[in-house]
């Protein structure tokens, strides 16, 4: 994968001790060489960690220079010494890489309900501030840093010329369960070297993880600590302070959405225990948040997931999902496809050769749903996962 830092940019990841897995790489820092635009999305979830609010009382800015992450420990539900600890580990963060201690901004994620052990931790930043490089193995290694139950590093990247600039999108996250909008166990830091202001960053993130964290789910559990970052220095375009042109604009926003979606579509990809990735697509509705509101509860449905788990092309469920979202259609117009393959037309079952649909979703590890409704020109695109048995064992075995 021919994926780099942005220019300006340097990432390092180093065991440190949080995980019991002296194999696992378990906290990543990384550097801007100037002051970024930052900005970020984060959990819905009214219990969210102290990281989370650390983040939210510093974003969005102008001045942020340093990014630390650690897993194993999500330093979630740890009260006023949750928060201290977030504070300390961006000071730490920042002082070892020559910045204020407002200029960092921090990630955890593991196991609630635990004190993030932070000599453990403020050895290892220091370590990993001695590491920083800016090459492609570096970059991997900070995903691989983030990673708790993900079987790959997942790290995306573009590059897009904007006003004449070569400039780079890259970004790297972290999720495989407790993945449900709005986000879930899931971090993702995007990193460019263009020059944007804070509002277009902003509007550009927002839209992004709109189109693409915030339509997967493996398991519809919205967790803690989920945070998507964006940071933008400007180091491809330095020497010049003029705002991008409007096409230059809307070609940034896009290639940022690209990046997300690819991200965001790894992270079911690599569901615990997933055998499959479903793409659910609804078209023919009214609004877009109509489409989005049948899509989710197709994808969130155990029904659909297991039947998809066993190559079951049982139309039945997705359809009575469909008719559960609390969105009003006519049924009569329903047209339903899997993998390509019309099982379902005017509200009504057409003959299709069971087991040619079967070994079409066990020949393939993905799997498309497409519900074609008659209300309307909006549509949605959902990516979830099926339901295993090994996600059931991963999942309660995850403590014990």
């Amino acid at each position: 994968m021919d994926v780099h830092f942005p220019k300006g940019f340097r990432g390092a990841a180093v065991y440190c001790g949080v995980k019991s897995n002296t194999q696992s790489l378990d906290l990543t820092l990384i550097e801007s060489d100037r002051p970024a635009v930052a900005t970020g999305v984060y959990t819905r979830n009214l219990v969210c960690a102290a990281p989370v609010l650390l983040d939210r009382q510093r974003t969005p800015s102008q001045n942020i220079r340093v990014l630390a992450v650690n897993s194993g420990c999500a330093n979630a539900c740890t009260g006023q010494r949750g928060l201290e600890d977030a504070e300390r580990m961006a000071a730490c963060a920042a002082e070892a890489c020559g910045a204020d201690p407002t200029q960092a901004l921090v990630m955890s994620t593991g196991v609630i309900g635990q004190h993030l052990p932070m000599a453990k931790i403020e050895r290892g930043i220091a370590d990993a501030a001695a590491r920083l490089a800016d090459g492609p193995e570096a970059l991997v290694d900070s995903a691989r840093g983030m990673m708790t139950t993900d079987t790959v590093p997942k790290v995306r990247g573009r590059v897009v010329t904007l006003d004449g600039a070569e400039v780079r999108v890259t970004g790297i996250a972290k999720g495989a369960a407790m993945i449900g909008p709005n986000m879930g166990t899931m971090l993702a830091a995007v990193m460019t070297d263009a020059r944007i202001g804070v509002d277009d960053a902003r509007t550009a993130l927002r839209e992004a993880v709109d189109e693409s964290f915030h339509c997967i789910s493996v398991d519809g559990h919205t967790s803690t600590n989920d945070t998507v970052l964006l940071l933008a220095n400007g180091a491809a375009m330095a020497g010049s302070d003029a705002p991008l042109s409007e096409k230059a604009r809307k070609a940034f926003m896009a290639t940022v959405l690209e990046v997300c979606e690819d991200l965001a579509q790894s992270i079911p990809a690599d569901g615990e225990g997933a055998t499959h990735l479903i793409t659910v697509e609804v078209h023919g509705c009214r609004t877009k948040s109509e489409a989005v509101r049948i899509a989710k509860t197709i994808a969130d449905s155990p029904l659909v997931k297991t039947a998809i788990a066993g190559a079951d092309p049982n139309w039945g469920r997705i359809v009575s999902a469909a008719g559960y979202a609390g969105v009003e259609f006519d049924p009569s117009h329903v047209a339903l496809l899997i993998n390509g393959l019309l099982m379902y037309e005017h509200g009504a079952p057409v003959p299709f050769d069971e087991k040619t649909v079967s070994d079409s979703i066990a020949g393939s590890r993905d799997t498309g749903v497409v519900l074609l409704l008659g209300e309307g020109q909006a549509s949605a695109r959902f990516w979830t996962t099926d339901l295993t048995a090994e996600y059931v064992r991963l999942n309660a075995d995850y403590r014990t």
